[in-house]
């Protein structure tokens, strides 16, 4: 079978094209992806190209599908997987595999399956890590939002807490304790404040920052105050553009010092605002990866001994966190949509991941058996007036508040069908 994907060969070098599969084995599994949103993570991936950890040497000679963020419906079944995985079923994957120890990943490390492809060949290593999980959902790209809904899930449980003169770690955040979200407007960390003020272990305070008014403004719009006061989470907006941050959230925590912050971009500055806002047994997650490996700033050690201050780390989520994301929006307690700002087809993806943090909004969401310049949400309006597409697509989402939605993806996916 033919396939039509993105390929990484090299630094900088991302190339849609077409190619046949390999047959599939009896321990493998054929499926066709629908849609995949863009990650941040496949950005330094593909400009680090071999030098990155997930990324193989040789790719090129061998060049691998990028995205990991995907969500698609099986074929077909090999013999080994018989019963418990049935064609047609929707899928998601987790694919921080984690197989044997090693950084394999699809998405980065693969030949034959990736997220920015129509058609793929999961390997047996997903299966028989149980990363291969259903989707009964049904919109296809809620199914793609599960993987980094599933990374901030795993970043609130890697955080941790003790009691004085004990060693045992009480992991997760700070129950009614004060949390600061830095930068934490883009994407993830939307997905992020979706999540914690809708889990189970809560903060009573969440203060996120940023230096945008209007991403801070889209961000208290379509995840507010009020959502969060019906779950007992005080949620604050705090623009820091101009201001001494430190002294402007203290002063939205009512002078309280911080249980829990997270840093949400790689800028050491906010790594060491964050360190200044901890309070006795603080705890720092730094979860925006950077792609310089020499990366550092400071820390106050000082308060690592006397205060118990301490760093906690993630890169990406597991199975259980994914599963947990896919239970938390089938019962509608998280609202993926709230991430996407473009939507685009498979032609457009080495262009969108190249220039990928210089594209304002959200997460660009892309339907990999269509062709589709990038386009923005709030750009359909203005495309309608001479494209019937997208004068329907406009409405439909402003019937669902400005949103994405699964009736604009059915409707989208039928009108590009028709076409071919």
């Amino acid at each position: 079978m033919k396939t039509r994907a993105a390929r990484l060969y090299g630094k900088n070098d991302l190339r849609v094209e077409e190619f046949e599969l390999p047959e599939m084995k009896d321990d493998e599994i054929l499926a066709r992806v629908v849609s995949n949103s863009i990650c941040m993570s496949t950005y330094k991936a593909v400009i680090q190209g071999e030098d990155h950890k997930r990324v193989p040497a040789d790719i090129a000679e061998h060049p691998t599908i990028v995205g990991h963020e995907f969500c698609g419906e099986i074929l077909k079944v090999g013999s080994k997987w018989e019963g418990k995985y049935l064609p047609g079923q929707k899928f998601s994957m987790q694919t921080a595999l984690n197989y044997k120890g090693t950084l394999d990943s699809p998405g980065y490390s693969y030949r034959y399956v990736g997220g920015d492809a129509t058609y793929v060949v999961i390997p047996h290593e997903v299966m028989e890590m149980d990363c291969l999980l259903k989707y009964d959902g049904e919109a296809f790209f809620c199914g793609s939002l599960s993987e980094p809904y599933s990374c901030v899930a795993g970043t609130f449980h890697a955080m941790y807490h003790t009691k004085s003169g004990c060693y045992e770690h009480e992991m997760g955040v700070r129950e009614g304790g004060v949390m600061g979200i830095i930068a934490g407007v883009g994407p993830m960390g939307l997905a992020a404040i979706d999540y914690i003020i809708h889990c189970d272990r809560r903060p009573g305070t969440v203060v996120v920052t940023d230096i945008a008014q209007d991403r801070l403004d889209r961000a208290a719009a379509f995840l507010s105050a009020e959502e969060a006061a019906r779950f007992g989470v005080k949620l604050v907006y705090l623009n820091t553009a101009g201001v001494d941050a430190r002294a402007a959230m203290l002063e939205a925590s009512g002078g309280k010092m911080y249980d829990d912050v997270l840093v949400f971009a790689p800028v050491p500055a906010l790594v060491e605002l964050a360190d200044s806002l901890l309070g006795r047994d603080g705890c720092l997650n730094f979860f925006s990866g950077p792609s310089d490996p020499s990366f550092s700033a400071k820390f106050n050690f000082y308060n690592v001994h006397y205060a118990s201050t301490h760093i906690v780390g993630t890169s990406g989520g597991n199975t259980e966190d994914m599963r947990e994301s896919l239970r938390m929006m089938s019962d509608g307690l998280l609202n993926p949509a709230v991430l996407v700002t473009h939507i685009g087809g498979l032609n457009c993806v080495p262009e969108t991941t190249l220039n990928l943090p210089n594209i304002p909004g959200g997460k660009k969401l892309i339907y990999t058996h269509i062709d589709l310049p990038l386009t923005a949400i709030a750009d359909f309006g203005k495309l309608g007036e001479s494209d019937p597409l997208f004068a329907r697509l406009d409405e439909i989402c402003k019937a669902h508040g400005g949103l994405w939605c699964a009736e604009a993806e059915k409707y989208l996916l039928s009108e590009k069908a028709s076409e071919q």
